[in-house]
C-alpha cells in the first residue's frame, strides 16, 4: 500500500494528498506465447544460458503495456547481460539507462535495479530487473560490459544506497560525499535537512509556508 503522495510517514505533507491510500500492484509473470519477437528473444536467451551451464537465471518474464521485462537473479546478472550484448541473435549493444527503485514493503526485495537495453541491430528494447534486500544491498556492477553504466550506477548508489560490486569508483555523484542517507529512498525524511551553503536551513515541509 502507498500512503500519501510520497510514501513517507512522520513528516509534514503539504501536498494535499497526505491521506491518500492506494494499492501498489505489480504485474504477474506472463505465460507463453508472449507475442512477436518477445518469444524469439526469450528462447534465444534461455538456450544460450543453458548451453553455458546457467540454469534458472531468469526467474520470470513479465509482458506489460507492450514491453518485456526479464527478472534475473542478481548473482547471474553479469552472465545474462553478457549474452544479451554479444549473442548474434540478440545484440543488445546499448544500455540506455540504469536506475534504482525502493519498495519498502516488498519484503526481501526492497531494492530494485532496472536496466533498459537497446538492440540497435534489430531495433528492439527490453528491460532487465534485479532485486536486493535492504539488509544486503549488493548488486554486481555492469560497467565492464556496458561502460555507460558508470555514472548511472553512481547515481543509484547516491540516491538509493545500492552497492554495485566491482564498480571502478563508486562515489556520490549528486550529493556531497559526507551527505547522510540516500534521498530517493521512501524512508528518507521530507525536509528538515540543513542546507550546506550560505548558512541557510530547510525547515520541515509543514512549516515552509503559511496558509493563514
Amino acid at each position: 500500500m502507498r500512503h500519501g503522495m510520497f510514501g513517507v510517514t512522520g513528516t509534514g505533507d503539504v501536498s494535499g494528498f497526505g491521506g491518500l491510500v492506494a494499492p501498489v500492484v505489480f504485474p504477474g509473470a506472463s505465460q507463453r506465447p508472449f507475442g512477436g519477437w518477445f518469444d524469439e528473444t526469450a528462447d534465444t536467451l534461455t538456450e544460450r544460458l543453458a548451453a553455458g551451464g546457467v540454469e534458472d537465471a531468469v526467474s520470470h518474464v513479465v509482458v506489460d503495456r507492450g514491453e518485456i521485462t526479464f527478472h534475473v537473479r542478481r548473482e547471474d546478472l553479469l552472465t545474462v547481460v553478457q549474452v544479451l550484448r554479444d549473442d548474434e541473435k540478440l545484440r543488445f549493444e546499448f544500455l540506455a539507462s540504469l536506475s534504482g527503485v525502493h519498495y519498502p514493503q516488498d519484503t526481501g526485495r526492497e531494492l530494485h535495479v532496472v536496466l533498459h537495453l537497446l538492440s540497435m541491430s534489430y531495433n528492439r528494447r527490453i528491460r532487465v530487473e534485479v532485486t536486493a534486500p535492504d539488509a544486503d544491498p549488493h548488486v554486481p556492477s555492469v560497467v565492464a560490459i556496458y561502460p555507460t553504466a558508470d555514472w548511472q550506477e553512481r547515481e543509484a548508489w547516491d540516491m538509493f544506497g545500492i552497492i554495485f560490486d566491482g564498480h571502478p569508483a563508486l562515489t556520490r555523484i549528486l550529493m556531497p560525499d559526507d551527505w547522510p542517507g540516500h534521498p530517493q529512498r521512501k524512508d528518507y525524511p521530507l525536509g528538515g535537512i540543513p542546507v550546506e551553503y550560505k548558512g541557510a536551513t530547510t525547515p520541515p515541509a509543514d512549516q515552509r509556508r503559511s496558509y493563514n
